[in-house]
């Protein structure tokens, strides 16, 4: 037989079975092949092992319900060069890359717009705009009614310089009623809020918008002065109460609240700013003027009329001709 040198060498150690024999050459010729094959395939195994420069590891953990049976497969955890155990475990890793899904901002200034302000009367409010329940609804709240989301047809005259809350929208469209709701009353007595109004069956209206589309001042048949038709009595980023009178109260003429809304950043910023010097002058918008966008899929819109809220949805009123 031969052996494997460290050297490389071959060695001949074959020894005859009888005194006196001699080996064949041809019949040791296969065996020769055979070990020259296996020297050969070992060098090439050496150096493809050489070539690597550091240690492969790599560890994977996963697990696997086999919902026939109701068992958990065991996870395989390779590490090192050529170990591998297998072993339970309760342990699950996941790693999950998703896209990037970046959601435009809908609360961008709108580009053209200015805003100016105007002199208020019988101000300022008491008390301040943000504690007050007649100017800040966030106070009152409101909550989803089952009345029915359209246009309603109510008896009685009407104003025909009421506000026209098609104009709410750059296309002066009819609106589509998403949702409907009752503000809450407010007790004056208790300075707290009471239960729902119920004058009339909805006080506010949900109208469904596209994200970020403008939102803009009704027009009516009244001005304040100076070409303008609304105060801004008062803003946050979210919200915003309009009055078409120059007074710096609901008590009389028509109020709007609009909800849910991206107030533009100038205008906000121009409220701040005279509501901190006193409220001696508010900003004052123009009929049609943008003054926001819509935040999501639906702006809250609440009309009164004297400090009476009324129902959004009538026909003869709010929405003449449509």
């Amino acid at each position: 037989m031969r052996r494997l040198l460290t050297t490389g060498r071959f060695e001949e150690s074959a020894r005859l079975n009888n005194v006196g024999k001699k080996t064949n050459p041809l019949t040791l010729q296969p065996s020769l092949t055979l070990l020259a094959l296996l020297f050969v395939g070992g060098l090439t195994l050496v150096a493809g092992l050489a070539i690597v420069p550091t240690p492969v590891h790599a560890t994977t953990t996963t697990l696997v319900e086999n919902r026939r049976q109701g068992s958990i497969l065991p996870h395989v955890q390779v590490s090192g060069q050529g170990s591998a155990a297998i072993r339970s475990s309760d342990v699950l890793t996941t790693y999950i890359y998703l896209p990037l899904i970046a959601r435009a901002e809908v609360c961008q200034p709108i580009p053209g717009e200015s805003y100016g302000s105007f002199t208020a009367y019988n101000g300022p409010t008491n008390p301040p705009a943000e504690e007050h329940p007649d100017l800040n609804l966030a106070l009152r709240g409101y909550t989803l009614t089952n009345a029915y989301k359209g246009l309603v047809n109510y008896n009685g005259e009407a104003d025909p310089n009421a506000p026209q809350l098609p104009g709410l929208f750059a296309d002066n469209r009819t609106a589509t009623f998403s949702n409907v709701y009752r503000v809450y009353d407010w007790d004056w007595s208790c300075n707290c809020r009471g239960g729902p109004i119920t004058d009339w069956p909805v006080t506010l209206a949900g109208l469904a918008t596209t994200p970020g589309e403008t939102i803009h001042v009704p027009g009516s048949g009244y001005t304040i002065g100076g070409g303008y038709e609304v105060l801004v009595l008062y803003a946050t980023p979210e919200r915003i109460t309009l009055k078409y009178t120059p007074d710096d109260h609901v008590i009389w003429g028509y109020t709007i609240h609009l909800e849910n809304i991206c107030v533009e950043p100038n205008l906000l910023a121009l409220y701040q700013l005279l509501n901190d010097a006193g409220r001696s002058q508010l900003p004052a918008l123009r009929a049609g003027q943008a003054l926001g966008r819509a935040r999501g899929d639906e702006i809250g819109v609440v009309i009164r009329d004297n400090g009476a809220f009324m129902d959004p949805r009538s026909r003869k009123d709010w929405w003449q001709g449509r």
